[in-house]
């Protein structure tokens, strides 16, 4: 399977558009253990003033700001950007509510056409490990963050969600499992090595959240998203009946995360 860097795998297989993303997103919705919520918390993590610029690489859907339309200061200018056109235009329909205040582009994190010092805060919500020149993303990052500015950059630890590949592998050992694409860079466990250079301060807040999932096709939807595509078209039925049967041994699937978030000013 394609490594977590591999431009043309990301764009053309796993985040073409919305579909694979809106799977995994479901999932957490719907059977978290903190109902404080992820994105909640996410967005309690900034520190900007009530005037500001704010642009996010990686945008995806857009779920974050949509679930936090509300809270949004009305002095703040937004700018969603993606390297996958799909992806800005289901952005585009998820942040309607703040239309006056949201520009969508297509954009890729180590190339940003925005000027030096412009920018308040820049957001990079698990995105980080699928830059393939990290070094040159930072690079951009910090040229168009004003003195004082921040990026926001939530990421995984090593260990999240790794009973996924535990109920992968009791499947069938032979199809991939989820950390053999993992990233194994830009993790809660190493993120400051590839921060510290370019920022002077860097803080790691970590969110504490399990999954307790309780029905089968939310989790089935989650590990196909996950799947060669031959995977999914001759062995749905059979992975959805080897789901069925572990929530009925088990009651539920519990599943750890591991993540947080890096601020960087």
């Amino acid at each position: 399977m394609p490594d977590s860097t591999d431009r043309q795998y990301l764009l053309h297989n796993q985040y073409q558009n919305g579909t694979n993303l809106n799977a995994r997103i479901q999932l957490h919705a719907r059977f978290i253990v903190n109902k404080y919520g992820w994105y909640r918390w996410l967005f309690d993590q900034f520190d900007l003033p009530a005037e500001a610029r704010v642009l996010e690489v990686g945008c995806g859907t857009a779920q974050f700001w949509a679930s936090n339309a509300s809270r949004v200061p009305p002095g703040w200018s937004l700018i969603l950007t993606d390297m996958s056109p799909g992806m800005i235009a289901a952005a585009g329909r998820n942040v309607a509510a703040l239309a006056d205040r949201v520009m969508l582009a297509v954009v890729d994190a180590q190339e940003l056409p925005y000027e030096d010092a412009s920018l308040d805060g820049v957001v990079a919500n698990h995105m980080l490990y699928h830059v393939p020149d990290r070094r040159k993303a930072l690079t951009e990052i910090r040229r168009v963050l004003k003195p004082g500015g921040c990026l926001y950059a939530s990421t995984v630890g090593a260990g999240h969600m790794a009973e996924l590949d535990t109920l992968l592998r009791r499947f069938d050992p032979g199809v991939q499992a989820l950390d053999e694409w993992r990233p194994q860079a830009f993790l809660l466990e190493n993120g400051r090595d590839d921060l510290d250079p370019w920022f002077e301060r860097v803080q790691l807040r970590v969110y504490e959240d399990a999954l307790l999932v309780t029905e089968a096709e939310p989790l089935l939807a989650y590990l196909l998203s996950t799947l060669p595509q031959e995977v999914r078209e001759t062995r749905r039925d059979e992975l959805d009946a080897f789901i069925v049967g572990e929530l009925a041994r088990q009651g539920a699937v519990r599943i750890e995360k591991a993540q947080g978030m890096f601020v960087a000013c």
